[in-house]
């Protein structure tokens, strides 16, 4: 079984991309997970209504350093869904287009199969 890398610990990355002076918070954050918490690599980018203010990225693709990170670079998103369903979920209750208390019957009709009929 291959053994996993190292971890390389704190490094000083270049960070590539644009970021508004708004948000050079956002770009300090964002180099402080490598130089103090040993990010290998990684990209954030934050839009503000239809045009980006932040858009970075830095390091490298794997754990030997041998690739770049680029501003193109595709990434496992894993469980990210799971907060943005919660988020899009939330967003219809302020808007009163959902209760939380309802039976998910009432959205979902389906979804009373196999005896689920009464979860709220």
């Amino acid at each position: 079984m291959p053994r996993p890398p190292a971890r390389l610990g704190p490094v000083a990355a270049e960070i590539h991309g644009i970021c508004d002076g708004r948000f050079l918070a956002v770009r300090r954050a964002f180099a402080r997970n490598f130089n103090e918490h040993g990010e290998v690599g990684a990209a954030v980018a934050v839009a503000l209504g239809a045009r980006f203010v932040v858009d970075i990225w830095a390091g490298w693709t794997d754990g030997t350093c041998t690739r770049s990170w680029e501003r193109d670079t595709l990434v496992n998103v894993f469980s990210v869904g799971k907060a943005m369903a919660a988020l899009s979920v939330l967003l219809l209750v302020e808007r009163g287009q959902v209760d939380l208390d309802a039976l998910v019957t009432r959205y979902w009709p389906a979804f009373g199969a196999a005896g689920k009929s009464r979860i709220t």
